[in-house]
This record gives structure tokens, sequence and C-alpha cells, in this order.
């Protein structure tokens, strides 16, 4: 069983490393646990350890070091393993890592649940349970996830939600959560405001064009874009985002539907900036019922009117401040469509300017460092949960 690094061992800082247990790829898409994770990084250790790669060979785990210094961890399993022997391997590849790397003190961050069963035997400084979906409601969740998701729960120090309706789900799970919706970059989405060049692959197509990026799952309606498209053969759909966990084939094709594949986060603004309306064709089911979609501020920093179905997380607050159209049907789906291409920009700007200003992704991930330190000091030293927060300044945090 064997690491493959690709740097040397950086010195350790004063502060705990962070040790991430994900379902997600680093290299996926770039989402929250990138953004949270890349400001980690520009202060300590993280180390990003990624479910299995199944194939052949022995155990091991690739290790690189990513653009945003975070170290992500891949390990890479031989077909045809049992259940525990996934298990025993992925905690012995991992109590590798922390050897090689000279990780002692440190902070254990989960996305998955999953990683339970091969991390129990740690000894962190603490415990965080960042919850950005609802995963038991995806296609194909395992069926143990529920059982391990009520033992991260009683490991947890805190516990973070991804958005306002999974913290009303949870917030009687554990003393400690915390609402973090989805927040934005704003600096790189307004550069779609001005003049970019236009991406080779979109530049021959039309206007008016509607555009949507994102990954294409179980979670977009695809038959509500089918008939959109339908409705409206002169707009031009552009779907930008890989295609997961559905067959490819089941993607509607219209000569006016363009689905372009998935594009680095650093190219999005040149793909938003030729956009004429932002789309948000999210199916109503478990999937989605406790999404909050990142894309919907970045959509709004880019300036470009917004149409989503109605998904509780955009309704409340982006709905209810008129600074997105809400829509099911086809019909009021084309029709909140038509009312986007006609936005009074010179109005509404301001109003989406004004709301956006009160949200970062730096501000997120300081209040979340507050409360994670906050439970870190309550950990080593057995500090009052009150008295940590007062302490470090955290009394003025208020959960929405």
């Amino acid at each position: 069983m064997t690491i493959h690094s690709s740097h040397n061992v950086m010195d350790t800082s004063h502060l705990p490393d962070l040790v991430c247990l994900s379902h997600l790829r680093w290299n996926f898409v770039f989402q929250r646990p990138q953004h949270l994770l890349s400001r980690f990084a520009r202060e300590r250790r993280v180390f990003f350890f990624e479910e299995p790669i199944y194939g052949k060979g022995q155990p091991r785990l690739q290790v690189t070091r990513s653009p945003e210094g975070v170290w992500v961890a891949v390990p890479h399993l031989p077909e045809g393993m049992s259940a525990e022997q996934v298990v025993a391997t992925q905690q012995a590849l991992l109590d590798e890592l922390l050897v090689r790397h000279a990780v002692s003190r440190y902070v254990c961050w989960y996305y998955t649940p999953m990683a339970i069963p091969f991390t129990r035997h740690l000894t962190p400084s603490a415990v965080v349970y960042d919850c950005m979906d609802e995963l038991s409601a995806f296609r194909g969740a395992p069926p143990a996830l529920l059982g391990h998701e009520v033992e991260l729960l009683e490991r947890a120090n805190v516990v973070f939600t991804g958005g306002q309706s999974l913290y009303e789900a949870k917030k009687d799970r554990h003393a400690n959560v915390h609402a973090f919706p989805s927040s934005v970059d704003v600096a790189h989405f307004t550069t779609a405001r001005g003049p970019l060049q236009e991406p080779a692959d979109q530049a021959p197509i039309p206007h008016p064009r509607l555009g949507f990026f994102g990954v294409v799952d179980e979670r977009m309606d695809l038959a509500l874009l089918e008939a959109v498209a339908d409705a409206r053969p002169d707009w031009q759909l552009v779907i930008l985002g890989p295609v997961v966990k559905i067959d490819p084939a089941s993607l509607p094709r219209r000569p006016n539907l363009h689905f372009l594949g998935g594009k680095p986060y650093t190219e999005l603004p040149a793909y938003l900036a030729s956009w004429d309306v932002a789309l948000m064709p999210f199916a109503r089911n478990e999937s989605t019922r406790f999404i909050s979609p990142t894309k919907t501020p970045e959509y709004l920093a880019a300036g470009k009117p917004v149409v989503s179905t109605s998904i509780r997380d955009v309704v409340r607050p982006y709905g209810e401040l008129g600074l997105v159209h809400i829509a099911d049907t086809p019909e009021d789906f084309v029709r909140a469509c038509e009312a986007a291409l006609a936005e009074n920009r010179a109005a509404w700007l301001p109003r989406v300017d004004a709301h956006l200003s009160t949200m970062s992704w730096d501000m997120t991930w300081s209040q979340m460092k507050a409360l994670l330190d906050a439970a870190t000091v309550r950990r080593d030293e057995g500090t009052e949960p009150e008295a940590a927060l007062l302490e470090l300044g955290t009394e003025e945090l208020v959960t929405v």
C-alpha cells in the first residue's frame, strides 16, 4: 500500500490542520467546498480526502497539491473488495497520509456521513459537519447514509447547513447548528457585466440566449427544458455542465438546445457575459427540496435576469425580493422568461447589488472559522460554549 505525493511536506502552522472527508471531487465543479477550503488553506494545511476510485492494481493514495494550496488525496482501490475491506483500506490510507504529513493536531470537516466508518477511530480537536445537501434524497444514495449521519451529528461540535431549508430540517437534531446559504465571489462574476471575449463554442449561437451552468443530473427538469425549447424555437438554450447520474441519451435534443459540456470556473463569466437570461429549471422533487443553488447569486452578480422554478431557498429571499422570476409550468416559465428579457435593468440592478453587498464567501468563511475556532477551544481547553464564543468575538453571529 503506497502513497504517491507530488510535493514535500510543509511545516505545520500554529492552527490545527483541517482534514476534509468529501463525497465530491476537488477538480469536478468549483463550488462550496472549494470556496471555503481554499480560504482555510491560506492559513493552515488542508487535506481533502475524496471517495475511492476503483480499478486494477494495489491500493494506493494519490496525493497532489491544488493551485489553491489544498492537498487532494484520492484513494485508488482494486475492484471487487468487500465493504469491510473498503473501509479498512481507506482507514489505512488515511492513517498513512496523516503520518506521512505529520498531522497530529487537526480538525475533521465532513461533507459526507459515509466517511464515518473509516474515521471514527480518529481523535480530532473538533468535528465539523458542513451539510451542504440532503444526500439521502439523491439518486443512488447508500442505505447506510442516514444511520451514519446520526452518528456524525452525535460526534460533531458544530454543524453548518447549505441553506435555510436544510437548517430548519437539522436544527432540532444538534445543539449548535448554523445556516450558511450559498454565497458568491462578486468580483469574479461582475466581470461578466463588461466586454469579455466570446468563447469559441458559444460564439455561433444566435440571440436571444437563455443559459444554465451547473451539474446536469436528476435535479434538472428536462421535460420543462424541452417544453420551453419547443414553445420558443427562436430562443437558444445554452446548457453548461457535466452530465452525471443520468443517461446522456435521455437529454432532449432540439436545434435550439445546446449542451456544451462542463467549463472551468474561471471561464464562466465569459459565457455569462453574452447571455440574455440565466435559468434554473430545477425539478421539484426530493433531491431539490433542500438545495440552495450557488448559481443564484452568481447569475445576479453577472447582471443577468434570472428565471427559476419554485425552489424554496430561491423563493426565499430572491423571489420575495423581486430579484428572481419564479415559475413552474412550461407556460408560466416561458412568460417569466419573456418578462426577464424585458427587464428594466437600470431599476433592477441597484437592488441586486444592494442585496449582494450583504454576502460573500469571505464573510461566510470568516463566520464559519470563528465558530470552528470556538469549537476547537472548547475541545482543547474544556471551555464552556458561551465563554468560548464571547472570547472569540462571535457573539454577534446570527443564524438566519
